[in-house]
């Protein structure tokens, strides 16, 4: 009879309330939770659901303007978290319970370099001494396959793309092997062959430490490798819990049976218009940032008006730099962009107004693209207002239909801030704010990376109904390879800031690849829970994490008495 594993995290009946329009109301309401050591739980649903912030709560933790309700109960490893003192839940935090946040970028401290925040939990909490430190770090960074891991680390976070500082926190995350990790969508910033990495390297760690985890996501497909158990969540209230493989082939309730059929939207495909003039061309462009190497090397490509161009590729291809190069964020050092013809200014600063509003970006860190002290009214208003000219009622009705276009109530957000939002809310403000310019050409800078899939496919849907009717370009950047089956026309692969493969989307998805184009296609996560295990197999990664394992012992008495 096999032995029954220990509880780690119990919770029960938690409420939780928000507060709004000067009233609290309820947003998690009582939901229960149990966590064995070693276990790894799936939280999964919609974009407001309540996930992220049921994981804040196991640690204790309430965010701004919400409030854990009095009779909830979270106990960990037999401490009472809602009756714990503060300095008492600080003790946890860091050292036995870590978290992983969905946005990287926005919780890194940009003043510090990565690898003084790596070590500032093990030197805190006296588990190492900042060489080993140090070294551990390295050696994390290495087993989740972050670039030069000997040097990484000395960068600052703005010097590492998006996807590598998702990695390098949670390697931050690991520093102290705590009993208990907070995934908050970790790979939501990753693209396909990088996320197999980090999956598997996350998956060992968690094996070998018998450390337990909330695996936070919208990915159902990647939560089927990672957990043991799924609990399905709508607007704060449980739907259903099951064993994984009970979960994929038998979902009981109506609302986990819609999750599984998504994405069910794929736009037809357009072909480019004969003897017509590109919208935008990018002829034989080289670009760097400065006192850097060479980032994009001689790329070509030619977007027309009314299509949708996808460019996908790994985390540091150059496929954000592409788009930089575009808007005149960062001139070219080689070749030119030229906007129906005529060459456009390589730096955005020499743009006439009517040039700065055909061009227009949704980044991807909504998180960090929304200023968080202004209202979301005023960052919708700000570009109708500059660029058009309306003012007083005229503004606020355009505001108004905005946020209708993006399926956001305006009596509810009309007023509200950025950090009142989920991260899905954030992006879609960040469309409305690119189309209140009314332009052309927008650049989408993975803007359904952030979003549950029900979500991204009525944003999709949306994007695809808006540029039937304003006639709109998209340059759609993305490593989700499902978004561009649905909304592209042609794909671009970048490498190494090279294009490696262009073409219309139904050849680029028709063997024979380009084998960098077929290792992408080939990596696309399936509803399959031993989909990881044989493709590690069949490509001979596979212990990722025993390096790592071997630098910190769990039964080290110096991290025994940390955790004590």
């Amino acid at each position: 009879m096999p032995k029954k594993k220990e509880v780690l995290l119990k919770i029960r009946d938690l409420k939780i309330q928000g507060y709004s329009d000067e009233t609290w109301v309820d947003i998690i309401k009582g939901v229960d939770l149990t966590l064995h050591r070693g276990e790894v739980m799936g939280l999964i649903g919609e974009s407001g659901a309540g996930k992220s912030t049921i994981g804040a709560a196991a640690m204790g933790y309430a965010r701004d303007g919400t409030r854990i309700v009095e009779g909830s109960h979270i106990e960990f490893d037999g401490m009472e978290l809602t009756t714990a003192t503060e300095s008492e839940k600080r003790a946890l935090r860091g050292s036995r319970i870590a978290y992983v946040a969905q946005s990287a970028a926005a919780s890194f401290n940009p003043a510090h370099k990565i690898i003084d925040q790596h070590t500032e939990a093990p030197l805190h909490y006296r588990i190492q001494k900042r060489m080993e430190a140090q070294e551990d770090a390295m050696d994390l960074y290495d087993r989740l396959r972050l670039p030069n891991p000997q040097e990484i680390g000395f960068r600052y976070p703005h010097q590492v793309s998006g996807g590598q500082l998702q990695r390098a926190m949670t390697a931050m995350a690991m520093s102290c092997r705590p009993d208990l990790i907070i995934f908050d969508e970790p790979t939501t910033a990753l693209d396909v062959t990088t996320q197999i990495e980090v999956l598997a390297a996350i998956r060992d760690i968690v094996e070998q430490f018998n450390t337990a985890a909330l695996y936070i996501t919208h990915d159902l497909a990647v939560v089927a490798q990672m957990a043991d158990t799924i609990k399905v969540l709508l607007k704060g209230n449980e739907v259903e819990e099951a064993s994984t493989e009970e979960m994929l082939k038998n979902p009981k309730e109506d609302y986990t049976k819609s999750l599984w059929a998504v994405r069910s939207f794929e736009s037809p495909q357009r072909h480019r218009p004969k003897d017509t003039v590109p919208l935008i061309s990018v002829k034989n462009v080289d670009a760097a940032y400065t006192g850097g190497p060479k980032i994009l090397d001689d790329v070509s490509f030619d977007i027309y008006e009314g299509m949708t161009v996808a460019v996908v590729g790994e985390s540091g291809s150059g496929k954000s730099t592409t788009a930089r190069v575009i808007t005149g964020l960062l001139p070219p050092s080689k070749g030119e962009v030229l906007f129906k013809g005529e060459p456009f200014p390589h730096d955005y600063r020499n743009r006439t107004r009517d040039q700065l509003r055909q061009c227009q970006m949704i980044y991807q860190m909504a998180d960090t693209a929304l200023n968080p002290k202004v209202k979301i009214s005023e960052i919708i208003g700000r570009p109708a207002q500059f660029y058009s000219g309306l003012t007083g009622a005229d503004l606020k009705n355009r505001v108004d239909e905005l946020l209708d276009l993006i399926e956001l109530d305006p009596a509810q957000f009309y007023n509200r801030y950025p950090p009142e939002l989920s991260g899905g809310q954030k992006q879609r403000i960040g469309i409305a704010r690119a189309l209140a310019a009314e332009p052309t050409f927008i650049v989408c800078d993975e803007v359904t990376s952030a979003l549950d899939q029900l979500v991204a496919e009525g944003i999709l849907r949306l994007l695809d109904r808006l540029q039937n009717e304003l006639n709109l370009a998209y340059m759609f950047i993305t490593h989700d390879l499902a978004t561009v089956r649905s909304i592209a026309d042609e794909v671009i692969v970048m490498q190494q800031g090279k294009v490696v493969e262009q073409g219309p989307k139904d050849d680029m998805f028709t063997p024979p690849h380009h084998p960098y184009t077929d290792l992408l296609l080939s990596s696309v996560p399936e509803m399959d829970p031993n989909w990881l295990t044989t493709l590690l197999e069949e490509r001979g990664i596979d212990n990722l994490g025993d390096a790592a394992a071997a630098q910190i012992d769990p039964n080290d008495p110096k991290i025994q008495r940390a955790k004590s």
